[in-house]
């Protein structure tokens, strides 16, 4: 045989596959290195959030409110506030009265107020609402509502029943929060001095209605206050209150009691008289206040004032204009404590 067999060189080829491979590996070993990996990222620990404790708050609002008293009783014991001839003391009225009424607003009764826009910023303006609840809170709400929530933050003075001012510790509170008489003078010189006063003219008959008759309007009267929006050409403000008439639910009232006490009556509720002091409290029904479009008076001439068909026509159009928004705001609540 002449022809000579190639030989493979089979050790050959393995070692240098085997080479080969060895590079490979020693190429991802040293790219694994520490030496050729990234340096980790360097996590920062968050910073410990500082919060005040319950205890410091406590101290802060209890200074805060050291301080704000001892201000008061400064300015109360050297004379540095001002009281109007109707006995109005705007200091007193709200660094005292209207943070007293200000829980009852936000959380008991969580009132919602609308419609404040149509009351204006400036000059004289009369509030009319219904009224109901047996106690007259819903004239306390309906101020708290105008000076807090109102942009000018506007006093609301009240025309009050002339029981209020006859009794000794209620009289003297009602007069310093900027409260007068339910009468003609007294409403015309309020309108004329450009404050926002409020009348409730269903009075004692609607404040005293049995709970079968809530948000049913009573009569409002002759027009007595129509006559003095017209006298000096205030804007009336329809005012629809819900939810007052079931803070105390009256289902009937001791006639003979009242007599003796000289009160307009004496309700029984279910938890008053039965409950004692207990019943005194109101029930937590959610409030609804809105305040209408403004019917002008300016535009009637001064005879109007004293023309009976007048005064009826008005007043008979603010009474409907109210006892329509009622029933709007009713069909629209859902549950009396819920809203």
């Amino acid at each position: 045989m002449n022809e000579v067999a190639k030989v493979i060189p089979l050790h050959g080829a393995t070692a240098a596959r085997g080479a080969a491979i060895g590079r490979s590996r020693r190429e991802q070993s040293e790219s694994r290195h520490p030496s050729a990996m990234p340096p980790p990222a360097v996590i920062t620990p968050p910073e410990p959030v500082t919060e005040t404790s319950a205890v410091d708050a406590v101290r802060n609002a209890l200074a805060e409110q050291i301080v704000n008293t001892a201000e008061f009783v400064r300015r109360r014991l050297s004379g540095d506030y001002h009281v109007d001839d109707f006995g109005y003391d705007p200091h007193f009225a709200e660094n005292v009265w209207l943070p007293i009424l200000r829980p009852l607003f936000d959380k008991w009764f969580r009132v919602e107020v609308s419609g404040l826009e149509n009351i204006p910023s400036t000059g004289g303006a009369l509030v009319v609402a219904n009224h109901a609840g047996v106690l007259p809170i819903d004239g306390l709400m309906t101020s708290v509502a105008v000076h807090d929530h109102h942009p000018a933050h506007r006093p609301l003075r009240m025309l009050a029943a002339d029981l209020a001012f006859e009794m000794p510790l209620v009289g003297g509170v009602a007069r310093k929060a900027g409260h007068t008489l339910a009468c003609h003078p007294d409403a015309v010189r309020l309108l004329q001095d450009g404050e926002v006063a409020a009348v409730f003219p269903e009075g004692f008959k609607g404040i005293g209605k049995p709970f079968s008759e809530r948000y049913k309007l009573q009569r409002f009267g002759r027009g007595g206050f129509v006559s003095a929006a017209m006298r000096t050409g205030a804007p009336i403000i329809p005012c629809s209150i819900v939810g007052s008439e079931e803070i105390y639910p009256k289902i009937g009232e001791l006639g003979t009691l009242a007599r003796l006490l000289g009160m307009p009556y004496f309700p029984v509720t279910p938890l008053f008289p039965h409950f004692g002091p207990l019943g005194l409290v109101p029930l937590p029904s959610k409030w609804y206040i809105e305040f209408g479009k403004p019917i002008v008076t300016d535009t009637y001439d001064a005879a109007a004032a004293d023309d009976p068909m007048e005064l009826f026509e008005v007043t008979d159009h603010v009474r409907e204009t109210i006892q329509q928004t009622l029933y709007r705001l009713l069909a629209k609540r859902r549950n009396v404590f819920l809203g």
